[in-house]
C-alpha cells in the first residue's frame, strides 16, 4: 500500500471515530434533555402545591437572617461602648396587615405579581448550582422587603425587573447544550462525552429524578415535602420569635 493510500485509509478510520463519537454525545445530550424536561415539570408541579410553605420559608429565613446580623452588629456596638451599653429591640417579624395598600383588588394584585415572582426565582430551584441559589436568595430577599412594604408599584416594576433583565432571564433559562466546534478535535470530544456523561449523572442523582422514577405514585413525595416544610417553618418561627 502507498503512502497516499496509508493517509486516506488512516483519514477515514478517524472520521469513522469522530463521526461515532458525535453520535454518542448527541445521544446522551438528548437522554439528558429528557430528563432535565421530565424533572423540571415533576418539580414545577409540586412547587405549585407548596408555594404557601415555600413563600413563608424563604421570608423567616430572610428574617431570621437579618436577626443574626443585627444582633451581631448590637454586640459589636456594646463591645466598643463598653458594659453600660444597653441594646436596641431587635428585629421584630414584619406585620402584614400594617400595609400602605389598604385596596381590597390592589392587595389581590400584589399577592399575585408576589406569587408570580417567587415561583418564578425561589432560591430551591437552584439547589444544584450554588452560584445561582445565591443569586436567587438577594433577589427574594428584595422581593420580600418591597411586597412587605405595601408599595404595589414598587413591587410591579421589580416583578418586571425580575422578568426582562437579561441577566436574570438566561439564569432561569434551562442550561443549553454545548456547542461543539465546526472542525473538533477527537480528544476534544472526549472530554466533551465525559462532561456530558457527569452532567448526566447529576441529574439521574437528583432527589426528585429518582422519586419519578422510583415511586409508585410521585406525587406521594408531596407529603414526605410537606412534612419538611411544615418542621422547617415551625423551627424559623421559634427563632424568629422576639
Amino acid at each position: 500500500m502507498t503512502k497516499k493510500s496509508e493517509l486516506f485509509v488512516s483519514n477515514h478510520v478517524s472520521n469513522e471515530r469522530l463521526s461515532e463519537l458525535k453520535a454518542q454525545i448527541d445521544a446522551l445530550r438528548a437522554e439528558l434533555e429528557q430528563i432535565r424536561q421530565s424533572t423540571h415539570a415533576f418539580e414545577a408541579q409540586l412547587r405549585a402545591h407548596l408555594i404557601n410553605e415555600l413563600i413563608e420559608e424563604q421570608e423567616l429565613a430572610v428574617l431570621y437572617k437579618q436577626q443574626k446580623l443585627a444582633k451581631k452588629e448590637q454586640r459589636l456596638a456594646q463591645k466598643r461602648r463598653g458594659k453600660n451599653y444597653v441594646a436596641p429591640e431587635g428585629l421584630k417579624p414584619v406585620v402584614r396587615n400594617n400595609k400602605r395598600v389598604h385596596n381590597e383588588s390592589d392587595q389581590k394584585e400584589m399577592k399575585r405579581i408576589y406569587r408570580e415572582a417567587m415561583m418564578h426565582v425561589h432560591p430551591d430551584k437552584f439547589s444544584m448550582d450554588d452560584q445561582k441559589m445565591e443569586v436567587a436568595t438577594d433577589v427574594t430577599a428584595r422581593l420580600i422587603s418591597i411586597y412587605q412594604s405595601g408599595d404595589l408599584a414598587a413591587l410591579r416594576a421589580y416583578h418586571a425587573h425580575i422578568f426582562s433583565d437579561q441577566e436574570l432571564v438566561s439564569m432561569m433559562a434551562p442550561a443549553a447544550a454545548s456547542v461543539q466546534p465546526t472542525a473538533p478535535a477527537y480528544d476534544y470530544l472526549e472530554q466533551e462525552k465525559l462532561n456530558v456523561e457527569q452532567e448526566l449523572a447529576r441529574a439521574k442523582n437528583r432527589q426528585t429524578y429518582r422519586v419519578l422514577t422510583t415511586y409508585d405514585d410521585p406525587m406521594t413525595f408531596l407529603e414526605e415535602l410537606k412534612a419538611y416544610y411544615d418542621d422547617r417553618i415551625a423551627k424559623l418561627r421559634r427563632r424568629t420569635r422576639s
